[in-house]
């Protein structure tokens, strides 16, 4: 080591009169960055907050100071909503709905992300685009000719006219994160498993799968918070209460309650509890997906 670096060494890393080094700085970066951050937070949490909290209030309450706190806090709201039959029919429905969309999303989009990655065939990047495509395809616009659709398959007011529409419009976002995954897998390590006597169906079920599993975390918990916050397919398919997900659920218990709004927002806060902490405890997964996705 010369003396030059010597020097800026002991420069960079000096010493308190007590003999210790000094903790290296940390940098804050600009305070106008935090501020704009928790600005947006706080446009995001709030509403939340007011509507969890407003289901500890009594209409009384709400009518007198709309944004105090509950004074007494009033748990009688959440305990008729948790004692009420239609909220629990309500929550199996979704529950059913968004696992068999999952379930349907993830695994027929890796199948067709495992073709388009790793297949070599014409009309392969026409695919790709036309799935990619769907992504610009709101539900929106293709509800009118789906609920045709769904009619003349005999599907009306019933689950599996909600479920299977939301797999094709959950491919497109499923097959587009899937798709640089597996692309990313070696081509040696195929090579080496055909080697073993592995087919091409056991290296998918053997190795595909589990090396592509963030991925496939990712699309579920994206496939499974869009279902669950589903509202416009139900709408057109369902008709019968007993078959309503939450989201209809809310507005049908609005409908018969609209004079108590607090027991409205309770049962508000109880259907959008379910999805807010599964997506809290999954959220590096998603952020972690998506981030392999762009560096596929």
């Amino acid at each position: 080591m010369t003396t030059d670096s010597l020097s800026t060494s002991l420069v960079v890393q000096p010493k308190r009169p007590d003999g210790r080094r000094r903790a290296p700085k940390v940098r804050w970066g600009s305070p106008g960055v935090y501020l704009i951050a928790i600005v947006l937070i706080s446009i995001c949490i709030t509403p939340v907050l007011y509507i969890i909290i407003g289901g500890f209030r009594t209409n009384a309450q709400i009518t007198v100071d709309p944004s105090g706190f509950p004074a007494p806090w009033e748990v009688a709201n959440y305990g008729d909503v948790l004692a009420s039959s239609e909220f629990w029919s309500a929550m199996v429905n979704s529950t059913i709905a968004a696992v068999g969309t999952t379930a349907g999303a993830v695994l027929l989009g890796l199948m067709a992300s495992y073709v388009i990655a790793r297949y070599d065939f014409g009309g392969r990047g026409v695919m790709y685009a036309l799935f990619a495509a769907g992504l610009m395809f709101p539900i929106t616009v293709a509800i009118t000719p789906l609920y045709l659709l769904i009619r003349n398959l005999g599907l009306v007011n019933s689950l599996a006219g909600i479920i299977l529409p939301q797999i094709a419009f959950a491919l497109p976002t499923t097959i587009i994160i899937l798709v640089p995954f597996l692309r990313a897998i070696p081509k040696e390590l195929e090579e080496a498993a055909a080697i073993d006597g592995a087919s091409r169906l056991g290296f998918f079920w053997r190795m595909v799968i589990p090396l592509s599993l963030p991925g496939v975390i990712t699309v579920g918990i994206l496939a499974f918070v869009g279902s669950w916050n589903g509202y416009m397919l139900p709408l057109f398919i369902l008709s019968d209460p007993g078959l309503f997900t939450l989201p209809l659920g809310v507005q049908n218990f609005a409908s018969q309650y609209s004079v108590d709004t607090a027991r409205v927002l309770a049962y508000t806060s109880l259907s959008m509890l379910p999805a807010l902490i599964f997506f809290s405890l999954f959220e590096r997964r998603i952020v972690g997906g998506l981030t392999g996705a762009v560096k596929g």
